[in-house]
């Protein structure tokens, strides 16, 4: 039974490697599985430099469990009885030069609420999802017939309680979707809802890319919200940032004590402006990554718009305030990113073609709503940068 789950495990990962599975998240992450007649949990991590790699948390008093190294995939994985679900966890990471890391899982569905930072043991939400008839026309109609009137929101400031508290999702549709029919707005747009621990950041140093963040409430919760705004004829965008991420030491940053996610070349991975350090827009393992989340909000989620942040960080390599590495022939365009955005696009449509792709673009890159087929980025709209500067 091991060796077909292995065998499996390995065809799905060679779509991994190769930036070709948008449905990772299937893959990675904790689990439930059902191995040699025993129920349990498999957790499955990509650390491709890793010497060796352990799971840790509540379920083994912080004790390691081995993990198995999946042939030359770059992967490790285990599966184990004793972890329960809401469990506490993450992985210990053993580098090349011995140096040991507890890191989280950047599949997790679920984390604790900050400044706490472990992962917990969750899978994705079997949710029977009620919002047949907004699917049913949102296919039926035209999306460039009608204007969108998109009312952007901060989650946490929006409304809170008199002790300072964030509403959660149940709380705020209650409040907000009615507000926002009644205004006459079509879409809520969010800013980004995923795991991030500063709260200031207003979400846009993200650690957790496949979870809601905690302070807010779970995916299921965030799935209940965008049915009940669906059910009350509102759309719901999410704000995205796939260029760049936070470098938090206990998240995605060195992931395996060495560039993972991020460019081997540290001018191209240091985001001064931010603080953040890119993604390495040229990794197939990284497009798999990022896609997938995409598809993840759009499938998983039922959104109905990505608007993909500081895209423009995406298409130019000299953008950012600090040193930068220019292409062989000194060019400053990120071929890597140009490449990365088509594919996004082009996969996104391919999933459902009545999604909003918005593209933040602040400098005049030519063709950014233009079609892949027609030498376009492939984003069916774009911020109207100067206008939103302006009110």
């Amino acid at each position: 039974m091991k060796r077909n789950i292995y065998q499996d495990l390995e065809e799905e990962l060679y779509l991994f490697n190769h930036g070709n599975h948008f449905e990772s998240y299937h893959v990675f992450g904790s689990k439930r599985s059902f191995e040699d007649q025993l129920d349990g949990w498999r957790f499955t991590v990509w650390a491709p430099h890793a010497k060796n790699v352990c799971l840790v948390g509540d379920f083994s008093q912080w004790e390691s469990i081995e993990m198995e190294k999946i042939g030359d995939t770059g992967a490790w994985s285990v599966f184990t009885q004793v972890a329960t679900e809401g469990d506490c966890y993450k992985y210990q990471i053993e580098d090349q030069h011995g140096r040991h890391f507890l890191k989280i899982d950047p599949y997790a569905h679920a984390f604790e609420v900050p400044p706490k930072d472990a992962s917990l043991v969750s899978d994705l939400p079997d949710r029977k999802w009620r919002d047949g008839r907004w699917q049913a026309n949102k296919k039926r109609k035209k999306i460039y017939q009608k204007p969108l009137n998109i009312y952007e929101v901060h989650f946490a400031s929006w409304r809170r309680h008199p002790d300072g508290r964030s509403y959660n999702f149940k709380e705020l549709a209650a409040d907000l979707i009615p507000y926002v029919k009644e205004m006459g707005y079509t879409h809520i747009e969010f800013m980004p809802v995923m795991e991030h621990p500063l709260e200031a950041s207003w979400g846009y140093q993200i650690t957790g890319y496949y979870a809601v963040a905690a302070r807010y409430g779970t995916v299921e919760d965030f799935q209940a919200f965008v049915e009940e705004a669906h059910k009350n004829g509102i759309g719901v965008i999410v704000d995205w940032v796939p260029g760049h991420f936070c470098r938090n030491d206990y998240a995605l940053a060195y992931y395996d004590g060495s560039p993972t996610f991020e460019y081997d070349d540290i001018n191209r991975a240091n985001n001064v402006r931010w603080g953040t350090l890119n993604f390495d827009l040229g990794k197939n393992q990284v497009h798999s990554f990022l896609i997938s989340n995409a598809i993840f909000w759009i499938k998983e989620c039922h959104v109905d718009g990505i608007r993909v942040d500081a895209v423009s960080n995406m298409l130019y390599l000299d953008y950012d305030e600090g040193p930068w590495t220019p292409n062989e022939d000194g060019s400053n365009d990120n071929k890597q990113g140009v490449n990365f955005l088509k594919k996004l696009n082009t996969v996104a449509f391919g999933y459902d073609d009545t999604t909003l792709m918005i593209a933040e673009e602040s400098t005049s890159w030519a063709n950014v709503t233009k079609p892949v087929e027609m030498g376009g980025l492939g984003f069916n709209y774009k911020w109207n940068m100067g206008w939103m500067n302006d009110t």
